[in-house]
């Protein structure tokens, strides 16, 4: 396994960068401008994913039986990883909301 704060590092790096592209895209759909709205959360999405990744390496080592020790740093990046999925539905749901008024 890599070093545990290496991994959490990545995580929130990561989807740290997604989160901001979610809330740039919401600001561009607030402002009408769809097409850059949707390449923003594709670019958040690949982001997001990089982040998931280096979380699912945690879970295969946990479930290999190679225990994962908790610290702080790695609940960091469990709250950045989940607060940036919430943020993207959120965000998801908001632009279909500007794209109808």
């Amino acid at each position: 396994m890599e070093d545990l704060e290496l991994v959490a590092f990545k995580i929130i790096s990561n989807v740290g960068s997604a989160k901001a592209n979610y809330l740039e895209a919401l600001a561009k759909a607030k402002e009408k401008e769809f097409a850059q709205a949707e390449a923003l959360l594709k670019e958040g999405e690949a982001m997001y994913l990089l982040g998931h990744k280096a979380h699912s390496t945690l879970i295969t080592d946990e479930a290999a039986g190679r225990p994962v020790s908790v610290n702080l740093i790695l609940m960091h990046a469990e709250d950045q990883l989940m607060n940036a999925e919430t943020v993207r539905i959120l965000v998801e749901e908001l632009i279909e909301v500007y794209r109808k008024l």
